[in-house]
């Protein structure tokens, strides 16, 4: 089926919509890795004063904002309605109330335009991020996902393929930066702030690297975030200076260390040679940069997207979803929300 759909539709141009947390996005994507429009409404101006995304408000700013995102996306692209080929939309995971509106505006959108819905995973977009502008860029590789929600160690033999090694027990990644950061008085997104501040500083304080038992392939971040806590309180309850910079270059080290070291030996274990980063936590330059001199020692390819692809984005909706479109896989226009989806799963 898939061979016989690929020589009737031998290229696509999919309009694909994501709203899973707090960013509005639309993007036209060609073939799954030329961008041909790429539109962003952020709201985190509008959830930094509560320290954090407010699922409710992230829902109504979805609303007042995805018919001009996606408007706005036709149009960088020089396209009409009709150009389409399909819609593609993010169904999960991520906030209900939020992939609820982009979901009823793509379906909305596909029965009007009489195209074809195509449901995509979040992650799965975060992934596919890497093969928009690396073109030689295919499976298999292993690919390290870091996000606010979501720390996974993943193999990708295949576009369509999806094999979870390693995940959190406990805190993603970028759920303990925006802690951490939060512990020290810096403002919401905390990830941002910690890289920038971490550049000031110096890695001196013995932080713990959580490496659980010595086959495993998890992550655990609630133990690093604690002492980051443990350390800061002390300092404060004994009257002790501490450099803020210090603490955020220190916890830094600490995460990224085991971030590092996990990736490669899966690789290694698995008898690969490339690694791609993908997720918001991969925009931060200490990681690229640590993951880039660990891949250079042992010889590995690495691959990671520019910062724009790797917070969310619907270009990376749009790139996951040409995939999806090569196999014939389409959605029905009763598709659901499904906030906990796990990788790899098919609704």
């Amino acid at each position: 089926m898939s061979l016989e759909f690929r020589q009737v539709y031998p290229d696509a141009t999919i309009l694909a919509i994501e709203t899973s947390c707090d960013e509005t996005a639309a993007a036209v994507v060609k073939n799954g890795r030329q961008v041909l429009s790429n539109v962003i409404s952020s709201q985190i101006n509008v959830h930094k004063k509560y320290g954090g995304v407010v699922p409710e408000i992230a829902s109504r700013k979805h609303i007042e904002m995805i018919d001009e995102v996606v408007e706005q996306a036709l149009v960088d692209a020089q396209m009409e309605m009709g150009q389409i080929d399909a819609v593609a939309v993010t169904y999960g995971p991520g906030l209900v109330g939020a992939l609820l509106v982009g979901l009823s505006f793509a379906k909305a959108f596909a029965f009007a335009a009489n195209k074809p819905l195509i449901g995509v995973h979040h992650i799965e977009g975060h992934i596919a991020a890497n093969y928009i502008e690396n073109e030689a860029f295919a499976p298999p590789f292993i690919c390290l996902v870091v996000s606010g929600g979501h720390t996974h160690l993943v193999h990708v033999s295949d576009y369509h393929v999806f094999e979870v090694i390693g995940k959190t027990r406990d805190d993603a990644a970028g759920e303990a930066y925006d802690k951490v950061a939060r512990t020290i008085g810096l403002p919401y997104p905390g990830g941002p702030e910690i890289e920038k501040l971490a550049k000031l500083g110096q890695p001196n304080i013995k932080f713990p690297r959580v490496l659980l038992e010595e086959d495993s392939f998890d992550f655990s971040f609630s133990g690093l975030k604690s002492a980051v806590l443990n350390y800061v309180n002390k300092c404060n309850m004994t009257g002790e200076a501490y450099e803020r910079a210090d603490v955020a270059a220190s916890f830094q080290q600490a995460a990224v260390d085991v971030l590092v070291a996990k990736a490669i030996k899966l690789c290694k274990q698995r008898g690969l040679k490339k690694i791609a980063l993908a997720g918001g936590v991969s925009a931060n330059s200490f990681l690229r940069e640590e993951m880039q001199k660990a891949c250079q020692l042992e010889n590995f390819e690495l691959n990671i997207p520019k910062p724009i692809f790797c917070t969310d984005n619907a270009a990376m909706i749009g790139a996951a979803a040409y995939f999806e479109w090569m196999q014939g896989k389409t959605a029905p226009l009763d598709l659901n929300a499904y906030p906990g989806l796990k990788l790899g799963y098919r609704i």
